[in-house]
């Protein structure tokens, strides 16, 4: 379940571009999609925190995984959009990569048990639907 709003806030980053365009206050700013992410990124440590016991190195690997990870994603997606490329398959495909970068980083720094407890919390259905997508093309 928790896993499951993890990729809804991706898109949410992700598409964000298409939203905020369409809306009557304008697109985000720079600033703003910048804030809006650390903002994510710092509510997203604290739970994997809470839920797995991190350590304080831990914590930091988390949010620069994240960090990293999304921004290069939401690139990525931004280019797309530039690109008015409108295939909605590629815009999926492009958050189904960055989503199994984030999980090869966190599989290298978590114990086997925090592994196993994330796993459980909802991202072995998440890649499990990747490979489903991925095994559809």
């Amino acid at each position: 379940m928790k896993i499951c709003r993890l990729l809804n806030v991706v898109l949410f980053f992700g598409l964000s571009v298409f939203v905020a365009s369409g809306q009557n206050q304008g697109p985000q700013t720079p600033e703003q999609k910048e804030k809006q992410l650390l903002e994510y990124v710092d509510k997203e440590v604290q739970r994997l925190s809470g839920l797995l016991n991190l350590e304080y190195w831990q914590e930091f690997y988390v949010d620069s995984t994240l960090t990293h990870d999304f921004k290069a994603m939401t690139e990525e997606l931004e280019h797309l959009s530039a690109a008015k490329v409108e295939n909605s398959d590629l815009y999926i495909a492009v958050q189904d990569k960055w989503m199994e970068q984030v999980d090869a980083s966190y599989k290298r720094f978590f114990t086997d048990e925090q592994w196993k407890k994330y796993w459980k919390s909802g991202a072995k259905k998440a890649q499990q639907a990747r490979d489903k997508r991925k095994n559809k093309k």
